[in-house]
């Protein structure tokens, strides 16, 4: 008996060993990974911000075969929510608390296990870069219960180490369902239209075919500008009219313009001027898509022409519209571009 006193009396003191050294660890904990990502912060804070999107990428879809998402009637923006039931990784739910938009994101985790119910913070950083990329920063922080020290007291590695690879894996997975996001597109022959032209303000020039997205980019905002400092109105969206389009000798002379109400009369010295498109017949076709595709986009709308008798009129010079561009939606499989091809 005396064995059995000592026995137990020595299991208590381990058993008061253990308590006091679990207590003694620091329960707090933090936990992040960063990548940069090329696409726009915009686009990734949108996908993010909505639950819906998180099984497209989450790492845990990896590990679960039994996981059951369930998603309330407002799964994005502040007060969004969605939960999730799983016999091997465990039942929880996640809320959003606060957002920034296309800044930052906090959210509430909860996990519920059979120690109890264990919550902690998840955030979300979004950094622009040049070149429309973003670095997105996804981290973790809390405080453990003691019952949660104690399990992770008996593991190998420590919470922060388990969730380092998988938000690892995690921002990895976004990257790729964002790129293939942007890759979507769809082009459609809307046949022939009457185009209703009018007065517009533009700036011309010649260069390589290759140079044309970049003269593009100087040459709009410097007609916007213009008009905004002579308080033109802007009756319509954006244009770029090719005058000439040389494949064989890889040169183009082209115009970007933005339509106008009425006819004006620039300085002689500057280098935005007024032109009149008149009203005319063309075959429209839509791009909806990255500007990548547009090569494609034309290809298909002379092919048509070909296929219906048609015969384009070359005293018009054919043009596309940027109905909605970068500007409007960071996504571009978002972008929509109208080609307009005269025809007699």
């Amino acid at each position: 008996m005396k064995i059995v006193k000592y026995l137990f009396f020595l299991l208590l003191l381990v058993l008061i060993g253990g308590a006091v050294y679990v207590a003694t660890i620091d329960g707090e904990f933090q936990v992040e990974e960063s990548k940069v990502i090329n696409a726009p912060d915009e686009l990734l804070f949108t996908t993010i911000n909505e639950y819906r999107t998180w099984e497209k990428w989450g790492p845990w879809m990896d590990e679960s075969d039994d996981l059951i998402m369930q998603y309330p009637d407002k799964t994005s923006g502040e007060g969004a929510s969605y939960s999730w039931k799983s016999e091997t990784q465990g039942d929880g739910k996640m809320e959003t608390k606060k957002i920034a938009p296309f800044s930052s994101i906090d959210q509430n985790i909860t996990f519920i296990t059979p120690m109890g119910e264990s919550n902690s913070e998840v955030y979300w950083k979004f950094e622009k870069i040049e070149g429309r990329k973003t670095k997105v920063t996804w981290g973790m922080k809390g405080n453990q219960s003691f019952m949660e020290k104690a399990f992770w007291a008996t593991q190998d590695s420590t919470v922060s180490q388990m969730l380092k690879p998988m938000y690892a894996r995690g921002l990895e997975k976004l990257d790729a369902f964002v790129s293939e996001e942007m890759k979507k597109y769809a082009i459609n022959v809307d046949g022939v239209t009457e185009h209703g032209g009018g007065f517009y303000m533009y700036s011309a020039t010649a260069s390589s075919i290759t140079a044309i997205p970049e003269k593009m980019a100087q040459m709009l905002p410097a007609v916007s500008s213009y008009m905004k400092e002579n308080n033109l109105p802007q009756t319509d969206m954006p244009f770029t009219l090719y005058n000439e389009y040389n494949e064989e000798q890889g040169t183009a002379i082209f115009s970007t313009g933005i339509p106008t109400r009425d006819k004006v009369v620039t300085p002689k010295t500057s280098s935005i001027l007024c032109d009149f498109l008149p009203r005319q017949k063309a075959v429209k076709t839509t791009l909806k898509g990255d500007y990548a595709n547009l090569k494609e986009a034309w290809e298909t709308a002379y092919k048509y022409i070909g296929e219906n008798n048609l015969e384009p009129n070359t005293e018009s010079a054919p043009f596309e519209v940027y109905r909605i561009d970068p500007e409007v939606r960071p996504n571009p499989s978002e972008w929509i571009t109208e080609i307009y091809i005269p025809v007699k």
